[in-house]
Parts: C-alpha cells; sequence; structure tokens
C-alpha cells in the first residue's frame, strides 16, 4: 500500500485574501498529490449547512465524497468531510457524535488502497479543553466499538496546542502521533493545532505541513499529510 492522506482545515474555502474561491482549495490539495483528503470546515455552520466545495467542482476534479452529510447541500457533518480519488476504494461511512456544548462530530471512512483496509477518523475540536478531552475520549471509544480492525489514522484540526495536554495525551496512547511542524496560521504558523495520529502497524513514509505560496493565501490553515507504505502482515480481506 502507498497513499497519501492530507487533513486541511479550508476554512469554508475563504483564504486570508478574504476570497472565496473552492477550486484554489482543490489546487492545494494537488499539490500535495493527496489520494485521500480529510477536511474541515467544509461546510458553512448555520442554515442549510451549503457544502463550500461544488458537487459539480469535485466531479470534475475527480473526487468522490464519502456519505456523511445529513442535509442535501452538506458535503459533511459539523463540517467534517472526506474526499476520495479513483485510485481508492470507499467502503463504509459514518458519523461519529460527541459531547458538545456547541455542535462538533467526529466523521469515519473506511476505505481500501490496493487491496489493504484502511479507518480514517477526521475531527474539529472544541475551544474548550475541557470539551477536547470528552471529545477524544468518545473518539477512541467509538473507534474501538467499529467492526473489524484495521490500521487507523485520526486527523484534523484538534484546537489543542499542547501534545501532553491531558485529551491528546488519552489519543496518543491508542495512536502515537505523528511528527509535524506548525499550521496555524498559514502566513506564520506557530501552532500545532493540525495533527495525526496512526496505529502502529501503519508504515509513515513521510509526512508534512504543505507550505506553498498557494496554500498560505487559501485558508487560514495549513494542510499537514502523511504518505503511507507497505503495511507489513496487514490482512488484505479487512
Amino acid at each position: 500500500m502507498s497513499v497519501t492522506v492530507a487533513s486541511y482545515n479550508i476554512h469554508k474555502a475563504v483564504g486570508n485574501d478574504l476570497r472565496f474561491d473552492p477550486g484554489r482549495i482543490l489546487d492545494v490539495i494537488d499539490e500535495i498529490g493527496a489520494d485521500i483528503a480529510v477536511l474541515q470546515e467544509a461546510d458553512r455552520r448555520f442554515g442549510a449547512r451549503q457544502a463550500t466545495l461544488p458537487a459539480a467542482l469535485l466531479a470534475e476534479r475527480g473526487w468522490q465524497v464519502a456519505p456523511l452529510a445529513e442535509r442535501s447541500a452538506s458535503i459533511g457533518w459539523h463540517g467534517n468531510a472526506i474526499l476520495v480519488s479513483d485510485r481508492v476504494t470507499l467502503e463504509r461511512a459514518a458519523r461519529l457524535p460527541l459531547p458538545a456544548l456547541e455542535p462538533r462530530g467526529a466523521v469515519l471512512a473506511d476505505v481500501r488502497v490496493d487491496g489493504h483496509l484502511l479507518r480514517l477518523v477526521g475531527a474539529h475540536l472544541d475551544l474548550s479543553g475541557l470539551w477536547r478531552t470528552r471529545q477524544i475520549n468518545a473518539i477512541v471509544d467509538a473507534i474501538a466499538r467499529q467492526p473489524a480492525a484495521p490500521p487507523v489514522l485520526v486527523m484534523g484540526d484538534m484546537n489543542e496546542w499542547r501534545l501532553r495536554s491531558p485529551g491528546l495525551a488519552s489519543l496518543a496512547s491508542a495512536y502515537p502521533p505523528v511528527p509535524l511542524a506548525a499550521s496555524f496560521p498559514s502566513r506564520m504558523p506557530i501552532g500545532q493545532l493540525d495533527r495525526v495520529f496512526a496505529s502502529r502497524s501503519l508504515t509513515i513514509e513521510e509526512a508534512g505541513v504543505h507550505r506553498s505560496a498557494l496554500a498560505r493565501r487559501a485558508s487560514d490553515h495549513l494542510p499537514v499529510w502523511v504518505r503511507l507504505g507497505a503495511v507489513p502482515g496487514l490482512a488484505t480481506d479487512g
């Protein structure tokens, strides 16, 4: 298995120049060469929760949207969406409710790449440390309740500056963190808010923060990415 997975808070496709430009977001993802994109803030927050990446544009650019939305105008759930390219087979998707004062949720997708099953979890966590810890514990518990047990990538905007915070520490004990540099704010990153956690059975060939000039304009966050290599002993039947 060799696959590149990106996590990106797209800020509702509004860049630092205050322009709404969904095509620019997809251009940034293309720069990374991602096969899978785990997105945050992919829908507007109020009203019909209109998707900020139009369905026609996604189809034109070769992206399939994981069926996570509850509303016809959305592509995600609480802004969390997962896109897969044509070299990835999407097998199932699920919404993971989280405890929260404000609307929050995580999403899950099982995908198959070159015969290997991979579980993806995307999240955009609360600004409150107390609620973040509760949400992370809920995510770990929800993953444990899922059918089968393929390797897992947990990705997203964790809204946490400290890896050793109580919430992230509990997540890291189950899924070790992938070392990444700061990704927020995109013009001059100082905060490592966008994080990736991976099962020990996964081989991380490369990982990084995408810092192109386009990415610095397209959103207030820079995307982060991991490239997965072969998984020794991983069964291909899931």
